[in-house]
């Protein structure tokens, strides 16, 4: 399964919804990824796609600084899973992956 592309993300934590974007790529067979949301530009850690389960960590610093451990179930264009914070609950976490433009495949 291929998660290359970006995806459009929504998780629901106690302080609401936060909307972000993820891109997914390879560079030299190895899957990396950057996150974008509330100004900030973030490398991902540890990305792992193993089947339909695609794993990552991230940091952040907005709106609280926070390490984040995702795991999420793909299914072609749909990501559900969960992020967690630390000793925080779970927060649920959507995605859409979105469409590619026409003539812009490689």
């Amino acid at each position: 399964m291929s998660v290359e592309g970006t995806w459009d993300l929504s998780v629901s934590t106690p302080i609401g919804k936060i909307k972000a974007v993820a891109e997914f790529r390879r560079e030299d067979g190895v899957l990396v990824g950057t996150a974008h949301g509330a100004g900030e530009e973030i490398p991902l850690s540890e990305v792992i796609l193993d089947g339909d389960r695609l794993t990552w960590k991230q940091s952040i610093t907005k709106p609280m600084r926070l390490s984040l451990a995702f795991a999420v179930a793909v299914d072609g264009d749909t990501l559900t899973g969960t992020s967690k914070a630390g000793r925080l609950p779970a927060s649920k976490v959507t995605g859409e992956r979105r469409a590619v433009p026409a003539g812009t495949e490689n």
